[in-house]
């Protein structure tokens, strides 16, 4: 059995709510009412219950049951709407998708959802906090829902921001990354590009709503749903913003991997080529043929005093040009 939440506005005032669903189509006999039913978790028996009280389209019922991209479908007597509640873990790195399904009518709204994660008292404060715009039909329910999905998106944006801020910030540090923050990036970068898909096209949607010859919302509410449209370019350009910032940090983590790696490199083959100065004088005065100081104390010191003289030669040049 679905949980239900429901709420009924007659003439712009605030009636009632918690009222079954059973009692949804004496309410909406009344003229005026505005009537917002929300159901969590409901059975397909449900919700075909509900379309053929409310005569839902078969195709927008269909499009509760999977995963939708934010979109408005258009139908003879209401219109679907697709949107998604996103908050991220930045302990996991992971984005928490809670998809809202919604069926708009000029006196109704149903909101359909897989999940009780998205809170929804958040709206119902929100709705209470603009109770003057009730009397401006769905609309107002409408606008109380986008403007709090969209907010929780600045939210989101913010810990993106903060999170690579913190990234940025390592990056110079001396010891190298280990692999589990690696995989930490991958999964946070994957996460945002997840956002991005998902946050950037309720733009479109918005902006399908507020098309006059549709009459989805009265003109009193357009300043209203602009606004959320203003604050959806404003994440998008966020979004994008951070996609280049990411892109520049992997490209910089890169460089500095490499930089790292050649410093290292330059040390290991200065030492080698330090080392190869005794090896190669030892070696001459090992051979087995007669050569000058050969069994006398004298060719042992020219030995020793080359390899100290070359070798101190090739270190102090090394360091000079710090390659150690």
């Amino acid at each position: 059995m679905a949980q239900h939440h429901t709420r009924v506005y007659d003439n712009g005032e605030f009636v009632a709510e918690g009222f079954p669903l059973s009692e949804v189509s004496d309410r909406l006999k009344e003229a005026g009412a505005i009537v917002w039913v929300d159901l969590v978790e409901p059975s397909r028996a449900e919700l075909d219950e509900l379309a053929d009280e409310l005569g839902l389209h078969e195709l927008a019922v269909e499009d509760t049951e999977g995963h939708q991209r934010p979109k408005v479908d258009y139908y003879e007597s209401h219109l679907f709407l697709a949107v998604h509640a996103l908050t991220v873990d930045l302990e996991s790195g992971e984005l928490q998708v809670d998809e809202i399904d919604a069926f708009v009518n000029h006196n109704w709204l149903i909101t359909v959802r897989q999940t009780d994660a998205f809170d929804m008292t958040e709206v119902v404060r929100r709705w209470e906090r603009t109770r003057h715009l009730a009397d401006n039909g769905v609309g107002f329910l409408l606008y109380g829902l986008l403007d709090t999905v969209v907010d929780g998106y600045f939210d989101v944006v913010e810990a993106f921001d903060d999170y690579y801020d913190e990234v940025s910030e390592g990056l110079f540090a001396d010891e190298p990354l280990d692999p589990a923050r690696q995989r930490h990036w991958f999964v946070t970068r994957r996460a945002l590009v997840r956002f991005h898909r998902l946050a950037v096209p309720l733009r479109e949607a918005v902006s399908t709503l507020m098309r006059r010859e549709h009459k989805a919302i009265s003109p009193e509410m357009y300043p209203y749903f602009q606004d959320i449209y203003d604050h959806i370019l404003r994440i998008s350009e966020s979004s994008d913003s951070l996609r280049d910032l990411v892109s520049t940090i992997v490209e910089t983590n890169l460089s500095l991997r490499d930089y790292r790696q050649n410093q290292v490199m330059k040390k290991v083959t200065s030492w080698a080529a330090i080392i190869a100065v005794p090896t190669l004088i030892t070696g001459y005065y090992g051979m087995n043929v007669p050569y000058p100081g050969a069994g006398t104390h004298a060719g042992t010191l020219v030995s020793a005093s080359l390899i100290l003289v070359f070798s101190g030669l090739l270190f102090a040049l090394f360091r000079q040009r710090d390659w150690l």
